[in-house]
């Protein structure tokens, strides 16, 4: 049993001195030529404009979300569409069948709840608070 445990070890050291090694060879073997074009946080060919730091809009990140869950049920469900006949050969197509129709509909109200909740307006509206008087407004006299 020590021995299962030396042989991951072994390979755990290994696989950190060969990341230190191919570092340290690339420390020593490459060029220097510092320049302030060089120097810049992104070497993209474009002079950078402007701070780093902006505030980032959240909406992008619930359409990015939303796109990303879809992208994963296209690719949870394309190795069973590819095999779904074998499976009616095998009279397991009702299973798998229910199955898949279980997952697109987890999915849906899923998207039905965010799309009721406003999050895939791209514009959205604010709601203007209620407006009622307070104690330090004076009333009008009529």
């Amino acid at each position: 049993m020590g021995f299962d445990y030396a042989t991951v070890l072994v390979f755990a050291v290994c696989a950190v001195g060969f990341c230190l090694s191919t570092l340290l060879i690339g420390a020593l073997l490459r060029p220097r030529f510092p320049s302030s074009p060089k120097l810049m946080t992104y070497e993209c060919g474009e002079v950078p404009q402007g701070e780093a730091w902006f505030n980032y809009n959240p909406r992008f990140y619930v359409i990015a979300l939303v796109f990303v869950i879809f992208e994963v049920e296209i690719a949870l469900m394309l190795p069973v569409v590819l095999v779904y006949r074998t499976w009616i050969a095998r009279r397991h197509g009702g299973v798998a069948f229910a199955e898949i129709l279980a997952f697109v509909l987890i999915l849906a109200v899923g998207l039905v709840w965010t799309w009721v909740h406003g999050d895939l307006d791209w514009v959205k509206r604010i709601a203007e608070p209620s407006r009622t008087p307070s104690a330090a407004e004076p009333r009008a006299a009529g």
